[in-house]
């Protein structure tokens, strides 16, 4: 047994000092990023925000409209091979097709000679300290040596590294920030999250590769304050729910719209794909009823402008700046609740 005495943050934990800055406009910040990876030499142009491969946030039709405007959207693992197929040429390049270890690359070798048109596959575990995952990335990678891949989730320096030893251009960091995950309450398992991305950040970036932060974004403000931490995309799940392109489960309640949204790990998930729970594991996830948000695009609008924001009071003229231009201050809990209501 050990305890590590650094105090760790999530998000929540602290606020952006806000510096003297020669930016007075919004429209002045430049949202969008080039990247280039470490093992497929792909290059890749846009805003750096991701759509997560949940089942009702991953989809085509959310991929349709946040392709629009630059952002990417990793689908969830349940797509036919006929849908992924479907989809049009100019949002190809702006999608994940995800899959898992158990899952396989079957549906990328179904897709034959269309896989060309895609560019970013996402391996996508619960739990990416195993040698099994590691494996499978060093499989995915001899078979797709071109492909961009997204592999996670892990949380530490050194398992992030791993991975991208292991082929993985990106790595995802989270382990149970996200809000319908349940891996911390059920298994004691995680770190917290901006700790997290700044310390997977610097794994990363030190062998030239990248890291998503993957979960805890409630608001604009936490996904400013991810991109300050060193990210260099930030995943969305929850803020991304709730919308008509979802196609999630519409309730209706005392004459308002619910949307409900579930974790990848929730009883629900698993009865929908895998016809329920095994007896030897537990349940990981929740599921919640979210207010219905209506069109997608409303709600990218308000993130970009927040995040455009949050780099004029840094004076940070792009959010390739943001990281350096960012000191966060530490907040105390009573100020901290006040402040999230």
């Amino acid at each position: 047994m050990h305890i590590e005495n650094e105090v760790k943050y999530d998000f929540s934990d602290v606020l952006i000092k806000p510096k003297r800055s020669y930016y007075t406009s919004r429209k002045e910040v430049d949202l969008e990023r080039v990247f280039k990876f470490k093992w497929s030499n792909l290059s890749w142009k846009g805003i750096p925000i991701v759509a997560s491969n949940m089942d009702t946030v991953g989809t085509i039709g959310s991929a349709e409209v946040l392709s629009k405007h630059k952002v990417l959207t990793c689908l969830h693992k349940f797509h036919t091979v006929d849908e992924l197929l479907k989809i049009s040429s100019g949002i190809k390049k702006n999608v994940a097709i995800t899959t898992g270890v158990a899952e396989g690359l079957q549906t990328l070798y179904d897709l034959g000679g269309q896989i060309k048109n895609f560019n970013f596959l996402c391996i996508d575990v619960a739990n990416g300290y195993t040698e099994q995952f590691c494996d499978f990335i060093k499989l995915a990678r001899s078979e797709f040596a071109n492909k961009i891949i997204i592999a996670g989730n892990v949380c530490t320096p050194e398992m992030t590294e791993q991975l991208i030893l292991s082929g993985a251009d990106i790595v995802k960091v989270g382990i149970g920030p996200g809000s319908v995950c349940t891996t911390r309450i059920q298994t004691g398992v995680g770190y917290p999250q901006l700790s997290a991305v700044i310390e997977c950040a610097d794994a990363a970036h030190g062998l030239g590769a990248h890291i998503i932060a993957d979960g805890g974004c409630t608001c604009p403000g936490d996904v400013a304050k991810g991109f300050g931490g060193g990210a260099d995309f930030v995943m969305l799940g929850g803020m991304f729910a709730g919308h008509d392109e979802g196609k999630g489960k519409l309730i209706k309640s005392n004459g308002k719209k619910y949307i409900e949204f579930y974790g990848s790990s929730s009883d629900v998930a698993n009865k929908k794909h895998y016809g329920g729970l095994s007896d030897y594991r537990s349940s990981e996830g929740k599921t919640v009823q979210i207010k219905y948000r209506g069109k997608i695009r409303d709600t990218i609008f308000n993130i970009l402008g927040g995040v455009r924001s949050s780099c004029t009071y840094v004076g940070a003229p792009s959010l390739k700046q943001l990281s350096k231009c960012t000191t966060f201050v530490r907040v105390s809990n009573q100020y901290n609740n006040t402040f999230v209501k």
